[in-house]
């Protein structure tokens, strides 16, 4: 079965090889390549899947190796791929979520000119991430991880006309590089340390190596995954991502590219394990950008980038299982995959919504939405339920275990600090979802005409629109539905068949290891305490929003209203910290250049060059020169012998 781990990502890279290569005898069916080569790999991994229930635990381990990538002595880098429960759980993921994502799109960008290529980018994009979860060593998982960036990449700026697209792509990718950084030095440490990067000799030496080593190790992953996964301080990117097609964020933003760096950590468990200092750093890093999603999320209208920041805040609590060890590693897991079904459904719920609303993303011109698209609205409505955590849907069996581990720290202070945020988190989510929820689809019609495609860049190319019509909100095709119906019914059960027996947990002992949480608190006491939190978030959405009339324009609001309007102004602070700050160093790293370094070789330029006229002037071919030196030079040398004896 071994052999048949490599065509997990053979496929979608034949897909996009074929689709990106082919040329445009491919327009009429590229689209059901790129579908069908996704479906083939998930159906792969189903097959991989069932063969691995029918092994003992600690046999379900599958290692393919292909070839040396760079043999020579004392440096051995393989193309190998490793298969264990933890790898399986993302393939099905990836695979499972990607294929209902290429289909959905079949109906979504069934306009749009450029559908090959955008169906190419989804496979190039899906063989990247399986890539990056099946590689046996960090080299190899460096090289899936530069791969889901560039695919990224070219998924977030398709539009490139549109200037805010291709803005956005580039932001993403310069920003992950800053994180990309921290796993190449974290590779680097890693080689000089244990003479190798694959991950068994790795991950089992980490007892012989000293804390300090570890510590700056695990630091770096932790950098990498900020980058990937959007976490403060390397979040910014997140929220301008929203600019590539609705099927890209569903993509980036639910079962794959943001999940990375939860999954380093996960893997990499054993060096954070020796190294607590790193794991508090993960703790904290998770808390306060749950907290810093969460609120950005309250403020935004625009339903793609409310989903954004629910997504930044949601990435937050899995960084923050992860970072408490053999106690959270499991449930930071099992977010990741109930997250996958209700997020993606979720985002393709907003397109659709979009779809029927001539690509309108302002919540507050939407309204009384739930009689025009009722497949829509319960699909997404099934979805809120399970993220804001209402039992018994998918994420109270998963979000409120890592609440529980959050409340189980090493000492009352931490327990107290990092619980209290993950609950407070939860009803900051059951807020703004349901904000979301009454402002698309409750209420009264907020419906405006069209916009003039040519004045308003932010409609999406293949869409209908006649300027100044009034929208005519439809359900959309099956092609659209039915991937939403899927990750509906993920949403209601998948908690449940996880949690349930804490069979999740078993399934990836093996790999993580794991330790029961022991909350300060009792565990029924957490239990109601989330509930009655996430009924407060409810109750105070609906008063300040399905009590009264929504204005279409936004009023003032506050001072932390404004701020999380404009993501607690972190580009501000980006681009008066990091760039007119790195606008300073360079002018003064070029006038030292110019002054000092120049000036010191100038100077001896110069001097040289002096000294060298000067000696010139002796060289001037007159015989009665040189006999008057030569005279000199002897009437020197009596005198300092007649000096010589004197003395």
């Amino acid at each position: 079965m071994e052999n048949l781990i490599a065509l997990l990502v053979a496929a979608p890279l034949l897909g996009a090889a074929v689709l990106l290569c082919g040329g445009r005898r491919l327009d009429r069916t590229g689209h059901w390549i790129g579908t069908v080569l996704a479906a083939v790999s998930f159906v792969v991994g189903a097959v991989l899947f069932v063969d691995m229930l029918g092994k003992g635990p600690e046999e379900r381990t599958l290692t393919q190796h292909l070839f040396s990538w760079i043999p020579v002595e004392g440096f051995q880098a393989d193309v190998a791929f490793q298969l264990d429960q933890l790898s399986m759980t993302f393939v099905l993921l990836i695979t499972g979520v990607g294929s209902l994502i290429h289909l959905y799109s079949i109906g979504y960008m069934e306009h749009d000119e450029r559908r090959r290529r955008f169906f190419g980018y989804l496979n190039l994009f899906l063989a990247a991430m399986l890539l990056l979860v099946l590689a046996d060593n960090y080299l190899l998982l460096y090289v899936g991880w530069e791969g889901v960036g560039l695919a990224s990449y070219l998924l977030i700026g398709f539009w490139q006309h549109k200037p805010s697209a291709a803005t956005a792509a580039k932001k993403a990718f310069l920003v992950n590089r800053v994180g990309d950084m921290g796993l190449s030095i974290a590779i680097m440490l890693m080689f000089t340390t244990f003479g190798t990067f694959a991950f068994g000799p790795v991950l089992e030496s980490t007892d012989k190596t000293s804390e300090g080593m570890l510590t700056a190790i695990a630091l770096m992953l932790l950098l990498a995954a900020c980058g990937k996964s959007a976490q403060v301080p390397l979040q910014s990117w997140l929220g301008d991502a929203m600019e590539g097609p609705t099927p890209v964020s569903a993509l980036i933003h639910a079962a794959t590219m943001v999940t990375a760096g939860v999954y380093l950590i996960t893997r990499s468990g054993a060096i954070f394990n020796g190294a607590p200092d790193a794991q508090l750093a993960v703790v904290v890093v998770g808390a306060v950008t749950l907290l810093f999603g969460a609120i950005v999320g309250c403020a935004k209208d625009d339903i793609k980038k409310a989903l954004a920041g629910s997504t930044m805040s949601q990435i937050g609590y899995m960084i923050l299982a992860a970072g408490l060890g053999p106690v959270g590693y499991a449930f930071a897991i099992m977010h990741l995959v109930t997250h996958g079904f209700f997020k993606a459904g979720l985002f393709l719920g907003a397109g659709s919504v979009m779809h029927g609303m001539n690509d309108e993303v302002d919540m507050r011109k939407y309204g009384g939405l739930r009689k025009y698209m009722p497949v829509t609205f319960v699909t997404f409505g099934l979805g809120y339920l399970a993220i804001i955590g209402l039992p018994p849907f998918s994420g109270f069996w998963s979000k409120d275990k890592i609440i529980e581990a959050a409340f189980a720290q090493q000492s009352d202070l931490r327990s107290w600090i990092f619980g209290g945020v993950a609950l407070l988190g939860a009803g900051i989510t059951a807020y703004y979802m349901t904000r979301v929820m009454i402002l698309t689809f409750f209420g009264e019609k907020r419906w405006q005409p069209a916009p003039d495609p040519d004045t308003a860049p932010s409609v999406e190319p293949g869409i209908e629109v006649h300027p100044g019509e009034m929208p005519h909100p439809h359900e959309a095709p099956k092609s659209m539905t039915i991937p939403m119906i899927v990750l509906a019914f993920g949403s209601v059960f998948a908690g449940a068949v996880f949690g349930i027996g804490e069979r999740f947990v078993h399934w990836l002992e093996p790999v993580t290891s794991f330790e029961h949480p022991h909350p300060v608190v009792g565990v029924p006491v957490i239990t109601t305490a989330t509930i009655v939190v996430l009924l407060l978030g409810v109750g105070l959405a609906y008063l300040q929003y399905g009590r009264r009339p929504v204005p279409v324009v936004a009023p003032r609001g506050s001072l932390l209203t404004r701020a999380a309007r404009r993501d607690l102004l972190q580009d501000d602070f980006n681009h008066v910290v990091l760039v007119r700050g790195g606008e300073h160093l360079t002018r003064s790293l070029v006038y030292l250049d110019h002054s000092l370094v120049d000036g010191v070789v100038n100077g001896t330029a110069a001097s040289v060059g002096g000294l060298s006229g000067r000696l010139r002037r002796l060289q001037n071919g007159y015989a009665r020169s040189y006999a008057v030196s030569m005279f000199g030079g002897a009437a020197l040398l009596v005198a300092a012998t007649l000096l010589m004896r004197a003395v």
